[in-house]
């Protein structure tokens, strides 16, 4: 079928004003394509001169882009111009008949081709059309079509509404006027009449938004203090002239002069535009307050000596850092024996403070954690001075807290006294020939003080490296850090050396605490010596867990064996400083009695450490140490022979020739004892002389070697350390093979020393390696159900639900729970603003503190 004749007006009338509007949408989507880039031009170009850009960027840019931007203009609305045709009534139609179903416009303009003599067939053509005309009355305009995204691939027209949406929240039209100033023949047109722009930027830390004056109303403004004002007149010089009071500035009149001027508020005060379209703002000073600080509590001595305080800051924006200064406190110090003289100059102790890593900090709350242990203001008298600091460079400081540098203890008679003389050397060096002597004397009868020969040698070497060149040239720095330094690892030998020393601590920091409870002593005194208990407990069972052995004699535990962890003591102690304070003493000294019995009774173990090669290596290990401790004592009375035998072949030499008066009886006892002690044991091995020491040494070395070779636990980090620590014994003992065949004794007692220590550390790598793995076995052994494990946890209770280790049983009540919760949250937080540890532990700490 062809079309015939036109449209019938009665379908036409209906069409009317869906026709219409599909004709203009279609036009309309025409012109989009056509000229999509005109607008963009066009937004992005005002978006960029409300928000001021021609302002701050160079003039040459200025222009270079206002010319591309109108040839851009000119081209695209050339190419417009020449692809744009308007729609026309014929494709409306198309379109408009396109949407309906059977095309009933096409319908109604064709004409029946065959069949028209056909009355049948003539009567079905008319109701065909019947038909397709009231299809026509629900014709619908069709919507116009307006994406444009094949032609703009990078979604350009989006970034210019973007920036137009932007300075219209935070730009000004007032601006757009500034342009005119860059034209040429500006100065001509500027002069026909002067105009003005400013505005107010609060600092950056405030997180408050800019201010545009031409935007203010006449009225009080609110300004915080720092804020930054900008003003910019144009036109006539002297037409305008801009006075403010805000500033510090002598002068209150800024411009008079055709030209920018840009002033900080510091205080109340008044801006004022005077001349044609001039403006008056009063300025009301929003000031910015000095940070503060405080102190909360008394300062804490925690394990190892760790001093700990809690502090208070806060600040109106937040504080940005903080320290604490340290100062001796002179007139609280006792002046006697080796604080008498003058000390020494040293600058104050200055320690960061701990800050929250994220979130607010106009108000929180920090905990100081430090160790000054080796400093040498350690346990004396001190002022603490806490300053915080905000983002204006305000600092605010509390009043000196007075209080004692609490450092580390020492218990040990002898520890102590080496440590008061280290304190001594440190404080002024003009006390070194003072400490030598008193060291000397301490160490005057070495059997009766020292538990290892080695180290009575370590101590008097020290004391005769501080004691050379004293009649030449005063002590110097590095000298006094560096016989510090000797003097403070003797000290920790001393103190923490053996389990035989740590018990002693522990016996007698239970006594001192028994006492105190019988004798009914303060609050303060008890939380002192609880903490002393806790440090000799922590002590012991580190150096049992180093043992890797059972005790002896008194200490074999009686009847079933009980295994009890450190977490597990420290909720008794926990419980027993409760009930103390409480006044319930009766019930604490129960309790103390209950955990001395099971101290006894107690031995830490490893699971299964004690079996298989993994036993086997560790017992390898410490036999090696025993005959390494065996030689090094050989050696000591090897080189006390030969100075015994020099010592009588000059029977005239006088006390000063070499040596304190009085020391060299003490040596000869000491040297006869060694040579006792080096003739019996080489008579039982049958070794005598240097040379057959250092064949003992080599033949420990090739010992080590073999051992290292079949040492568990490789792959792992303990395991890996275990070994890097052999191999630095095994070097050590190469060094003391050589010294002995040299014949060079103290330089060999040196490197033996070395081996035992690298020794020492390899047992303890290889015991963590070993409690490893057997605490993933004991994992999968629960896991499994293993009917092996044991059926009680470690202080004999009833094991919890499905097998787990420990019990459902409340050894504490809620409050302590509750008291223990909040101790374990402050220290994750305490930890969490440590700036040095690594950042995934800081951020799983931090997630942890998002969670609780």
């Amino acid at each position: 079928m062809t079309p015939k004749r036109p449209l019938p007006d009665a379908a036409r009338k209906g069409l009317i004003r869906p026709l219409r509007l599909t004709r203009l949408g279609m036009t309309s989507e025409r012109a989009v394509r056509a000229f999509w880039p005109v607008w963009t031009i066009l937004i992005g170009v005002l978006a960029l001169l409300m928000l001021g850009a021609q302002d701050v960027a160079p003039l040459e840019l200025v222009w270079v882009a206002a010319v591309l931007s109108v040839l851009g203009l000119l081209v695209f609305t050339v190419l417009g111009l020449r692809r744009f045709r308007p729609a026309s009534e014929a494709e409306a139609l198309a379109r408009l008949d396109a949407t309906l179903p059977g095309r009933p416009i096409a319908a109604l303009t064709d004409e029946q081709a065959i069949g028209s003599g056909d009355a049948a067939s003539r009567a079905i053509w008319d109701a065909h059309v019947i038909r397709m005309a009231d299809r026509i009355r629900a014709a619908r305009a069709v919507q116009p079509d307006l994406k444009v995204s094949s032609q703009d691939p990078f979604a350009l027209r989006y970034a210019a509404l973007l920036a137009l949406a932007v300075a219209l929240i935070f730009g000004s039209t007032a601006r757009i006027g500034s342009v005119t100033g860059m034209a040429p023949g500006a100065g001509q047109a500027l002069a026909s009449g002067p105009s003005w722009e400013g505005w107010i930027e609060p600092p950056a830390y405030t997180d408050l938004p800019s201010l545009y004056l031409s935007d203010l109303p006449d009225s009080t403004i609110p300004v915080p203090e720092g804020a930054r004002v900008t003003i910019r007149v144009y036109g006539e010089v002297g037409a305008l002239t801009v006075t403010e009071s805000v500033s510090n500035a002598p002068d209150e009149t800024l411009v008079a002069l055709s030209t920018e001027s840009a002033f900080d508020v510091v205080r109340d005060g008044q801006i004022r535009i005077d001349g044609p379209g001039g403006r008056v703002w009063d300025i009301a000073l929003i000031p910015d307050d000095t940070p503060r600080v405080r102190v909360r509590d008394a300062p804490e001595r925690a394990a190892g000596g760790e001093f700990r305080q809690t502090f208070s800051a806060n600040d109106d924006y937040g504080v940005v850092s903080g320290q604490a200064s340290v100062t001796l406190d002179m007139d609280r110090i006792d002046r006697r024996y080796g604080l008498a003289a003058d000390p020494d100059d040293r600058d104050p102790l200055v320690v960061d403070l701990p800050l929250p890593i994220s979130g607010d900090r106009s108000e929180f709350e920090g905990t100081l954690v430090e160790t000054f242990s080796q400093h040498p203001w350690a346990n004396l008298p001190v002022k603490i001075t806490y300053e915080v600091t905000d983002e204006r460079g305000q600092t605010g400081r509390d009043l000196p807290f007075e209080t004692e540098l609490m450092g580390q203890r020492f218990f040990d008679p002898l520890a102590q006294a080496v440590i008061e003389q280290r304190r001594a050397l440190l404080w002024s060096r003009s006390n070194a020939r003072q400490v030598a002597q008193l060291l000397r004397a301490v160490s005057w009868q070495p059997a009766d003080v020292f538990s290892s020969e080695t180290l009575y040698l370590r101590l008097r070497t020290t004391v005769r490296r501080l004691e050379a060149g004293l009649d030449v040239t005063p002590l110097s720095i590095e000298r006094q850090d560096e016989i510090a330094a000797e003097l403070w690892a003797i000290a920790e030998e001393l103190e923490f050396g053996d389990l035989a020393d740590a018990r002693e601590r522990l016996q007698r920091a239970q006594e001192r605490l028994a006492e105190a409870m019988e004798n009914g002593a303060d609050e303060a005194e008890i939380a002192e010596l609880m903490q002393e208990l806790r440090e000799a407990m922590n002590d012991y069972i580190q150096q049992l867990a180093r043992e890797g052995q059972q005790q002896d004699g008194e200490d074999q535990p009686q009847g079933e064996t009980q295994q009890m962890s450190g977490d597990q003591l420290q909720e008794m102690l926990d419980e027993i400083q409760r009930l103390m304070e409480e006044g319930r003493m009766a019930e604490a000294q129960r309790l103390m009695e209950q955990l001395q019995q099971m101290l006894e009774n107690m031995r830490v173990t490893q699971g299964q450490q004690g079996q298989g090669e993994g036993q086997e290596a560790m017992e390898g290990l410490q036999e090696t140490l025993r005959d390494q401790q065996k030689l090094s004592d050989d050696s000591f009375g090897e080189m006390q022979d030969g100075q015994q035998q020099g010592q009588q072949g000059q029977q005239g030499q006088q006390p000063g020739e070499g040596q304190q008066p009085g020391e060299g009886q003490g040596q000869q006892q000491g040297q006869q004892q060694g040579q006792g002690q080096g003739q019996g044991q080489g008579q039982q091995q049958g070794q005598g002389g240097p040379q057959s020491l250092a064949d003992r040494q080599q033949s420990l070395r090739d010992e080590l070697g073999r051992q290292r070779g079949n040492l568990p636990g490789a792959g792992t980090e303990a395991g890996d350390a275990a070994r890097d620590a052999l191999d630095d014994a095994e070097r050590a003992m190469e060094g003391a093979e050589d010294a002995l065949r040299e014949g060079d004794t103290p330089r060999a007692l040196d490197r033996q020393a070395d081996a035992m220590e690298a020794l020492r550390e390899g047992m303890r790598n290889l015991g963590e390696a070993m409690a490893q793995e057997q605490q993933q076995g004991q994992g999968q052994s629960q896991a499994q159900g293993d009917p092996s494990g044991e059926s009680r946890d470690p202080l004999g209770r009833e094991a919890g639900e499905s097998g787990q280790m420990g019990s459902n049983e409340q050894m504490l009540g809620d409050d302590d729970v509750r008291r223990r919760a909040e101790e374990l949250l402050g220290e994750i937080r305490r930890r969490s603003g440590e700036q040095d540890r690594p950042e995934a532990e800081r951020d799983y700490l931090n997630r942890l503190l998002d969670r609780f």
